[in-house]
């Protein structure tokens, strides 16, 4: 089961990695070679390593407040839809109601 790292942990372990980077052919090296001695997995790590970059326009890619933007979206998006369905269930209910009283 993952665990959740607290971010001044990611923090440091993304410093770490950033300042060997030079030292290392890529940076799944650097995070391969790292991340037993901090107890992270290497592809969390380097998944922090490159949402870092993205975050700090390194590289391009959707920052960390864009995916939670996105994120709160979509769940917002889903629950509007469920509600919506709920009215059209509801209104399909009293529509036949009405009619029947109208018999």
């Amino acid at each position: 089961m993952p665990t959740k790292h607290p971010a001044e942990v990611r923090g440091r372990a993304v410093q770490m990695v950033q300042n060997r980077l030079s030292e290392y052919p890529a940076a799944y090296a650097a995070c391969k070679a790292l991340a037993p001695k901090l107890d992270i997995g290497p592809e969390t790590l380097r998944h922090w390593v490159v949402q870092a970059q993205v975050d700090t326009c390194v590289i391009d890619g959707p920052t960390t407040d864009e995916q939670d933007d996105l994120k709160r979206l979509r769940t917002e998006n889903r629950e509007l839809k469920e509600a919506n369905e709920i009215l059209k269930a509801a209104s399909i209910f009293f529509a036949r109601k009405l009619r029947l009283r109208r018999r």
